[in-house]
């Protein structure tokens, strides 16, 4: 099935984007030319490139999976025989995400080999400050992804050196290469560094992760701040560019441009809509418990196939908010200044007649179909008795009856990591929990 018709059947919902298709997830198909002159790799992120006339250009470099592949699929598309007009000459970092920027590495290697110029990277100047991050928090950012994309492999590490770019900008940067312009704008959402690169002779815009094909990832629970308000303005923007095709940063791309202004203008609207309605609790006073089980997408978006929750959770974007705007005290006062959380549970499971009780108690909750309010009490059965079986042995059912039940995929890796755990005895595999 060429990408075209996967992005038809993306577009009329179709697809199993919660699983096969899923929109962070490799293709397993071939790069292919989409459009004159435009090569499109689907590895975790998109990757995509572009033929000038005079060198070709990057839309967004791969993770460190793709080094070799990406460089072998555009090579058999435009070999170096051609010479120079076929050099990597540009690339577009669109953030600093490590599944963004690492494909640029062996087309380096070559023009060192064949007396070529080196490719010329630009991205925003904040990357090098999320870089910096990344190198204080390798433990941090290793125990994390294991988490967020269930990684059950103990030697898995998080990368300790990154593509810097070469020419880095503020708010808006153009530059020309061969037959093509690329206006390169700022935008604050998933990172406040991102990109958004429009090419307006050849009408393709490519956003980088603000568009995924998906809920928007605005509320990422392990993640820095998340920008929802900031990034429907950027969409808006780009809604009324009249693209002709949508290279997007995650899934299949859209063809079209009364469809992307639609896909665009919807996004736009769901994250406007979420932080309004969160704003507007928080003015009343509300806990964030309160505004975590009242706010929910619009029902008119709820079902488009671009906007379904299969990666990021709507409940996540509400936190986001509150993380943004309230700090970190959800307004329960008892949490202000907590006991220990396995002080607390042991009073909760004494209270509760002990251990055997609670754990009972949790199985007659998956058995009646509430699997949420069971992991509630066998994680007080496992901060009460982490050295038990039992306790593990039913944790590890609980959550894996909670994780089959979310189609966000990150939340669905999240809760099947702690079931691994326990099936290990342990509460987390990545940090000492």
């Amino acid at each position: 099935m060429t990408i075209h018709e996967l992005a038809e059947k993306a577009w009329l919902g179709e697809l199993d984007l919660v699983h096969e298709h899923h929109p962070v997830k490799p293709l397993g198909v071939e790069a292919e030319e989409i459009a004159d002159g435009l090569l499109y790799y689907k590895s975790i992120a998109s990757l995509n490139v572009l033929d000038t006339g005079d060198g070709l250009a990057m839309l967004d470099a791969g993770h460190l999976i793709d080094v070799d592949s990406i460089f072998t699929a555009v090579r058999k598309w435009r070999s170096p025989a051609l010479g120079a007009r076929a050099r990597l000459a540009a690339a577009v970092f669109s953030h600093h995400h490590v599944d963004h920027i690492f494909g640029t590495k062996r087309f380096e290697e070559e023009a060192t080999t064949l007396g070529w110029a080196p490719p010329t990277v630009y991205g925003h100047a904040k990357m090098a400050s999320h870089f910096a991050r990344y190198e204080k928090t390798i433990g941090w950012n290793t125990a994390i992804n294991r988490r967020q994309f269930a990684i059950d492999a103990p030697q898995f590490r998080w990368p300790d050196r990154y593509r810097y770019p070469d020419v880095t900008y503020h708010d808006r940067l153009t530059f020309r290469r061969g037959e093509c312009t690329f206006e390169l704008h700022h935008a604050r959402g998933e990172t406040d560094d991102a990109t958004w690169t429009w090419i307006p002779e050849r009408k393709v815009l490519h956003p980088g992760d603000l568009f995924i094909y998906a809920v928007p990832n605005a509320g990422n629970p392990q993640k820095v701040q998340r920008y929802l308000s900031d990034w429907a303005v950027a969409l808006r923007e780009m809604a009324g560019l009249d693209a002709e095709i949508l290279l997007t940063g995650h899934g299949l791309p859209i063809f079209g441009a009364e469809r992307i202004a639609v896909a665009l203008s919807d996004t736009a609207e769901l994250l406007e809509s979420i932080e309004a309605q969160t704003l507007a609790l928080m003015n009343q006073g509300k806990s964030l418990d309160h505004i975590i089980h009242t706010v929910e997408v619009p029902t008119r978006l709820r079902e488009r196939p671009y906007l379904r929750a299969v990666y990021d959770h709507p409940q996540f974007l509400v936190r986001m908010v509150w993380r943004r705007y309230g700090g970190w005290y959800e307004g329960e006062p008892d949490n202000l200044l907590p006991a220990p959380r396995a002080q607390q549970a042991a009073e909760w499971v004494t209270l509760a007649g002990g251990i055997d009780r609670v754990l009972d108690r949790a199985c007659a909750l998956v058995a009646s179909g509430d699997p949420r309010l069971a992991c509630h009490l066998v994680e007080y059965a496992a901060l009460a008795a982490p050295g038990s079986a039992a306790v593990h042995r039913v944790r590890a059912g609980v959550y894996a009856a909670r994780a089959v039940e979310q189609e966000s995929s990150m939340a669905r890796n999240i809760l099947q990591h702690a079931s691994l755990a326990s099936r290990a005895g342990q509460r987390d595999l990545a940090g000492n929990y």
